[in-house]
Formats: structure tokens, sequence, C-alpha cells
């Protein structure tokens, strides 16, 4: 809907959030009417190279055209059923995802949270249906990142970092271990483990990949230990790390994974899957939802999938981001640039702020985001091109003084 055809000015539509919602973001200060491949148009035309992508979301691009033909087609023919009836896009993207990156099973939810939720409620299942009701601990990553309902939130080891504050007791039988330290790891599982789950890279973290001593040794110490390897994919997943999925940059398979963001292009979908044993611990009734697997979502994602398939985004994604990320390393004070394919961060010594860096990026039509104190990361669209890059990068020189 374009602003002219509302009625409203744009500071009366800003009037209208303020008033009207429970205001939990630091909004950028322009409205977004419309987004086409690497932009994003503010009310007055004005384009933004989007180096933010919807947080990882738009990874085909924004409003890909065969993702809003398949919706629009979808849309009209079959809008939401639940999931008792079989529907055409529901089988076709199951089939597909599990096929692309060889896993057996998947069910689907509607974000990234609620897929953690679902690998959480599984791998436990499964541990007490096998074991014994004590086998439901897991050790997650300190700094890591899962969502912020309260499972997923419980699993986040960033208790003193706002994630957690202000909301009681966490749920029980979780605890922390330094990411990349395996004998951490080690020493943090108990008898009543089941499961290790980490992400491949630590967004929300700092951009953190993991080394692969550390996801390898998981994969190994899992085995030894009959324990689960659970990996959160939501941001890595789908191209983003350069393979279709970050694990398999290791050599690596898990006992479950989680995915979303890029899964949907722009419609909100999420995923777990899962190997055939693990899986059974799922029966009739132990889980479910009721817009997991919509029709239209699922029309959305089997469009993004094949975008990102038949394109080789995975590809693009590993020039462009070995490419760019060789770009940062020249910028005025930088520390260290880190990242796997177009998940990228640039962590600036102690005499650069990154909320100040965002917000001059952002004057200067250049949406990034920045993590703590220091560090500023980028997701843009995986069909980007070292133009893009070449410009984000003059943009970021120029904030960064």
């Amino acid at each position: 809907m374009k602003l002219v055809d509302t009625g409203f000015t744009a500071q009366e539509i800003r009037d209208k959030v303020n008033t009207y919602m429970i205001e939990t973001y630091e909004r950028f200060d322009f409205l977004a009417e419309s987004a086409k491949d690497q932009y994003m148009y503010d009310e007055e035309g004005n384009p933004y190279l989007d180096f933010y992508a919807g947080i990882a979301v738009n990874s085909v691009g924004n409003c890909n055209e065969k993702v809003v033909e398949a919706v629009q087609e979808q849309a009209a023919t079959l809008m939401q059923t639940f999931n008792y009836p079989y529907t055409i896009p529901q089988a076709l993207l199951a089939e597909k995802i599990c096929t692309s990156i060889g896993m057996d099973k998947i069910f689907f939810q509607n974000s990234g949270t609620e897929a953690n939720e679902a690998m959480i409620k599984l791998a436990r299942k499964y541990g007490v249906e096998h074991y014994g009701p004590h086998k439901y601990h897991i050790v997650t990553a300190s700094m890591g990142f899962h969502g912020r309902t309260f499972g997923s939130m419980s699993a986040t080891g960033q208790p003193d970092n706002g994630c957690q504050i202000g909301f009681g007791p966490m749920t029980d039988g979780f605890s922390y271990a330094e990411f990349n330290h395996l004998e951490a790891f080690k020493s943090a599982c108990t008898e009543n483990t089941i499961a290790i789950m980490v992400e491949p890279v630590q967004g929300e973290g700092g951009v953190h990949p993991a080394t692969m001593e550390f996801m390898k040794g998981l994969r190994e110490f899992c085995d030894e230990k009959g324990m689960l390897l659970l990996l959160d994919e939501v941001q890595t997943g789908w191209c983003r790390t350069g393979a279709i999925m970050s694990y398999m940059n290791y050599g690596v398979k898990p006992d479950i994974v989680s995915m979303a963001k890029a899964l949907g292009g722009g419609m909100p979908i999420g995923a777990v899957c899962a190997t055939a044993d693990v899986a059974r611990a799922f029966d009739a009734g132990s889980h479910g939802s009721t817009f997991g697997g919509h029709p239209v979502c699922c029309a959305a994602a089997l469009a993004a999938v094949g975008e990102l398939l038949e394109r080789d985004l995975a590809g693009n994604a590993r020039e462009i981001g070995a490419y760019f990320t060789e770009e940062l390393k020249k910028l005025p004070h930088v520390k260290e640039v880190r990242g796997q394919g177009l998940l990228v961060g640039v962590e600036f010594d102690d005499t650069v702020s990154a909320p100040k860096v965002k917000h001059a990026c952002i004057d200067r039509h250049l949406l990034v985001t920045a993590i703590g104190d220091h560090i500023i990361r980028m997701v843009p669209p995986l069909t980007v091109t070292r133009e893009d890059c070449d410009r984000a990068y003059e943009i970021l020189r120029e904030a960064a003084g």
C-alpha cells in the first residue's frame, strides 16, 4: 500500500505507531514504503542499500518476483487449512528441504524461536523416552542466541545481556559453556545431558564462527556419549554462509537442525529437521501448530528455496563474502573482521561507537545493525554484487571516520 493511498502523512503513520503499539524497537527515522532487490525505499522514494535484509530474511532479494507470484497464486487458491488435510505446497516443500540438506523428517513452525522451541522439545522427549525422566539437560553456548520465547530464551547464554532480564526464573535444564571451547562443553555435560545446542556462527553474540575443531569435536563427543547435536541455523541456514546449511561447511550432520529467516523469502516460516530415529519421539498430539506449514508461507518458501538453489546463491555468498571481508579490513579503526559467507561482522577498536556508525550509515542510506558497543553486523541479500559491497564499504568508511 502506497502512502498516498492511505490519506495519511508519514508523520501521522509514525504517530499511530507511537500511540498504539507497545514499542520495544529502536525505530529507524524513516517510513519503509516499498522494497526491491537490494534496496528499500522510504516515503519519498529515496533508496536505502539494504545490508540488513529483514535480519537475514530477504536472501533472494526484497520482493523477489517468483516469491511474490507464488504468494499471490496460493493466497487466491487456498489460504489456510490447519494440518489435517494434505496440502500441495507443504508436501513439495517438505520433500525439497529434506532432500536438499540430507535430513529425513521435517516439522513446520512460524518463526525461528518456535523452531528452536520444537527442537528443544523433541530432544527432551527423545531423551526421556530412551533413557528416562532424568535425561533432559541441554548444554548451550555462552553468548549464543536462540530466541525470545521461554524455552529458547532459557537456552540463550546471555543472562546478563538483556534478553532474560526481568522475566523471572528461566526454564530449568540448561547450562552454558564457552563457545569454541570443546573441553568446556564436555565439562558442562552431566549424566542428565541429552544434547548440545549451538549456532554454527554466533550472530547476536558478535559474529563468531565455530572452528572446525570445535564443530567436529562436538559431533564426535555426542556420538561417544549417546547425546544429540542440535544446530540452530535460524540465521545461518539457506545459503547465507556459503553452503546450503552452515553445518555443510564443517562436514558434520546434526541430529536436529532448526531454520527460519531466509527460508520463507520474506514470509514467516520456521522448521526443524531431524533424523528418522529422533523424529519418532514426536507422535500424535505431542506437538502442534495452528499456522505451522501455512499453505501461503510454504508456497513462498518453495519459491525462495528454488531461487537459492537454482541461482547458486551459496556460491555468490562465498565469492562476494570473501571479497567484502577483505575490503572491510581496510576500514579505519578496525580491530577484526569475522564471519562466514555473507554473514559479516566488523569489530572496531574502542575509539569507534558501533551505534553511532550504524546511525551514520542510515543517514547515508545504508542499513546495517550494531551489536554491543563496537560491532557492526551485515546480512545483505545474497544477490548483492561487488559494486553493492563497494558502495557499502565507502559509506562505512565515512561513518567510521
